[in-house]
């Protein structure tokens, strides 16, 4: 570095370490200012973002948006997940967009995904309802024959549509579009109640042993419960994450469901299902490859 005379200054040293000039680390903290204002306006936008994306999106590597991310969750603006970030979640009427769902505890959901998929036989009928791992579990029944899905999520549907297998038949509810994409109240209900299938595979906001399958979301909750009455066996698929949690409204009691397909149980968990006579299914992480959906509109790789 000159000063204006062109003379070269001798560097700043603290405890030995060059320090970066003045005006050059002013210039880098409002590029990581205005890099960081982008990210919590896409998060605000999508609810979730993924590493990856971010990196290409916004011209630099990875660990500079993992050290972004860091800095943005210690002001409380994300949450933190696996490959990505999701933004803040607090009570139980907030309802997480689809885009925040598709990216947190993505290993788990892939995994049960793949266990839940075991379950299903060609030729039956399965009801989907809206959710990640649905959407996961729907990739891995793209290719089996014979299959008629009843679903209230626009993207199974999609991933479902894109196979174009000719001897699956794909039931689309309508009804009104929620937050996280799934179609609810009186026609999707309508619907639902004239159908009967062998699963439904239902995934959840929370699950608790007192308050059982809950949603924040009423119109979701009486939908879901449209599909409970509608299904011979109820196979719920969520990841540890969401035991304890409670949301607004009740889908089902938990002595309701059947089979629970999860990555791991906590102690309370394990006590309550057994008094319930739930199978539980755990699924492992190991193996992370396989099928999944391609990106959700909106969403990135």
């Amino acid at each position: 570095m000159s000063d204006p005379m062109g003379h070269a200054q001798p560097p700043v040293l603290i405890d030995g370490i060059e320090q970066e000039p003045p005006e050059r680390a002013a210039a880098t903290a409002g590029l990581a200012a205005q890099r960081r204002a982008s990210i919590v306006s896409e998060l605000e936008r999508r609810g979730g973002v993924r590493v990856t994306e971010l990196s290409r999106g916004l011209g630099v590597s990875s660990m500079t948006i993992r050290r972004d991310l860091d800095a943005l969750a210690r002001r409380g603006l994300v949450t933190k997940v696996h490959g990505g970030a999701t933004g803040p979640q607090v009570g139980s009427t907030a309802e997480p967009g689809f885009g925040f769902r598709s990216v947190r505890d993505l290993a788990a959901k892939r995994a049960i995904a793949r266990a839940a998929a075991r379950l299903v036989q060609p030729g039956s009928a399965v009801a989907l309802t809206a959710g990640s791992t649905t959407w996961l579990l729907a990739a891995h029944l793209a290719h089996l024959p014979s299959l008629t899905v009843v679903t209230n999520s626009l993207h199974v549907a999609d991933v479902l549509h894109r196979n174009r297998r000719p001897d699956q038949t794909v039931v689309l509810t309508g009804g009104t579009r929620t937050p996280s994409d799934a179609l609810v109240g009186p026609v999707a209900v309508a619907s639902i109640r004239t159908l009967r299938v062998d699963l439904v595979f239902m995934g959840v906001h929370g699950l608790d042993a007192d308050a059982g399958l809950t949603t924040p979301n009423m119109l979701e909750a009486e939908t879901n419960r449209a599909f409970v009455d509608s299904a011979r066996r109820l196979v719920l698929v969520a990841d540890q994450s969401k035991w304890s949690v409670v949301g607004l409204a009740r889908i089902a009691p938990l002595d309701e469901v059947d089979t629970f397909v999860t990555d791991a149980l906590p102690g309370s968990a394990r006590d309550a299902l057994e008094e319930r006579a739930v199978e539980v299914i755990l699924a492992g992480r190991a193996a992370d490859g396989g099928e999944e959906p391609a990106p959700a509109p909106g969403d990135g790789p």
